[in-house]
């Protein structure tokens, strides 16, 4: 397996994850990886639409409406509860297997200075920023959808994430950048970067001009044709000379961990990388393919 690190890990401590963080990294061992980055959900403001734990990728939330002013703390993480579990584990496990603090931030122009001030009170190895809500709303539920064409609702995220991109700068990587085609009507049927590619290339050279990075999201090939984001986002990013680029599997659970992670080499260097990355303390560190 050329890519032994998996940057995209969810546990217990996420809203929508069960699985204890050991049962995690053993999984990991025995596949193995050298290292793995857990990055648990922080979104503040989730509105509130289904109050029970639910998988992202896996489990059909009941169709209701989202209302704007009601929120929920489901993906709301007790970072310091994390911590003492983290560095517990990695210490047991040192000898066997590198493992980085991470979170998973969830982005909303709103939230900038709360999102800013929940970053620095841990000293975080990796933070991805990742949208899961467009305007109050989560494209997980069909409202989303209703009244205008998938086309009007994919536009509308990717414009919110380049809005996002100007409010919030403490961040490593972008996470799963076309998130909201796993759950559009039709998915990824007529979608492609040439169709959004006027926003897809504001959106990844406001990336590189910052010096942020994007992920390659192994999970999206479970439901779609490609992984998140799509192979052409992907390669537009490094021909616009983006390097920065972490592999995850987006796991909630052991059998997901390094899902396809020997197609995710193979995407990448037919993307004309040579190299994927991790972090340790915030700083990059570039691994051969």
């Amino acid at each position: 397996m050329p890519i032994t690190a998996d940057y995209h890990l969810h546990s217990s401590f996420s809203g929508d994850s069960d699985t204890p963080m050991e049962e995690m990294i053993l999984k990991g061992i025995e596949l193995g990886l050298t290292e793995m980055c857990f990055t648990e959900h922080n979104d503040f403001d989730y509105p509130a639409a289904d109050s029970g734990k639910s998988n992202e990728s896996t489990v059909d939330r009941a169709d209701v409406s989202v209302s704007d002013s009601v929120y929920d703390d489901i993906f709301e993480l007790n970072p310091d509860s994390y911590l003492y579990d983290f560095l517990r584990l990695k210490e047991k496990y040192a000898e066997r297997i590198t493992l980085c603090f991470g979170v998973e931030l969830g982005m909303q122009p709103h939230l900038a200075k709360r999102n800013a001030a929940f970053a620095k009170a841990h000293d975080y190895d990796f933070i991805i920023a990742s949208s899961h809500i467009c305007n109050r709303k989560d494209p997980y539920y069909p409202p989303f959808y209703e009244g205008r064409t998938q086309e009007e609702a994919y536009r509308e995220y990717f414009e919110s994430i380049l809005e996002n991109l100007k409010s919030y700068s403490n961040f490593d990587v972008y996470g799963h950048l076309d998130y909201v085609v796993r759950y559009g009507p039709n998915k990824d049927e007529g979608y492609s970067y040439e169709t959004y590619r006027d926003i897809f290339d504001r959106i990844l050279e406001r990336l590189i001009s910052m010096e942020k990075g994007i992920e390659l999201n192994m999970s999206g090939l479970k439901s779609l044709r490609d992984a998140n984001p799509c192979i052409g986002v992907i390669r537009r990013y490094r021909e616009l000379g983006g390097e920065i680029i972490t592999v995850g599997s987006d796991a909630h659970d052991p059998g997901q961990i390094a899902f396809c992670f020997d197609r995710a080499a193979d995407i990448l260097k037919d993307c004309g990388f040579r190299y994927y990355t991790t972090f340790e303390k915030r700083s990059p560190s570039f691994h051969k393919l």
